[in-house]
């Protein structure tokens, strides 16, 4: 198994600082990014704990089998699902830590979308409104769910095309690294296949362009690192009202 990576991040064009943090961790085929948030520069640090401890966790799990895991295992999730959900859930409680511990941090928090290539699979986790996508045959599919509150209404079917368009809490998150001492991590897996791209992103480049949009870089420009660049150049052309993070990895069979 090889992996292919490319990855960027940009403040935008309405943003002063960089609240985003990605990680690519290629010898244990680990790719994340985190969208920090909260006042001054705090979001920016709860995003680098949770792509560090995140990190820091497969290095350990990875050198020392018998390593002693901060979290039970989940009998319903196998060995690599529940190793992706605890270095997350690592993660948390470390931000959540950080922010009981110092007033100047209350409130902070991250969203987290990570993926993992592993022998039997691709597994994804995720907290938040940063997404994942898999590109395949030339389609891009969306592999996870936003944690939103706009998701939410979406789901109950409670709101029209219109206001869909003009909901007034689009931004607004119900599931993050940091809210709360404890946090539910989604895991999917993915079957994947020769030349597959997974696509991490946060909500300044899934907000700004369409997955149309998306799909069609990806179609025209083979070249990770190019269309990484390409994707948040677009991005910050259609306002760039946040800032852009994009990581591509491509699986190889051998």
């Amino acid at each position: 198994m090889r992996i292919e990576v490319a990855g960027s991040t940009h403040v935008g064009m309405k943003r002063n600082h960089n609240e985003d943090n990605y990680l690519v961790l290629t010898e244990e085929n680990l790719v994340c990014v985190a969208d920090g948030m909260g006042g001054h520069s705090s979001g920016e640090i709860a995003s680098r704990i949770a792509v560090d401890e995140l990190g820091e966790f497969f290095r350990l799990t990875s050198k020392d089998q018998d390593a002693t895991w901060p979290f039970k295992m989940d009998k319903q999730r196998n060995y690599d699902e529940n190793r992706l959900a605890t270095g997350i859930k690592l993660a948390n409680a470390r931000i959540f830590e950080r922010a009981t511990a110092d007033t100047k941090y209350k409130g902070m928090g991250t969203t987290i979308v990570s993926v993992h290539f592993a022998e039997n699979g691709v597994y994804v986790g995720h907290v938040g409104d940063s997404r994942v996508y898999f590109f395949r045959g030339g389609i891009l599919q969306q592999v996870t769910e936003d944690h939103s509150l706009l998701n939410d209404y979406l789901k109950a079917k409670k709101l029209t095309p219109e206001e869909i368009e003009n909901f007034p809490h689009k931004n607004v998150i119900v599931r993050a690294l940091g809210m709360k001492e404890q946090v539910q991590v989604d895991v999917t897996r993915v079957d994947p296949l020769e030349n597959d791209v997974f696509l991490l992103c946060s909500d300044g480049l899934s907000g700004m362009i369409t997955d149309a949009q998306m799909q069609d870089i990806l179609s025209r420009t083979p070249e990770l690192e190019k269309a990484c660049g390409q994707l948040i150049d677009l991005a910050n052309a259609a306002g760039g009202n946040d800032n852009v993070t994009c990581v591509l990895a491509r699986y190889h069979a051998a």
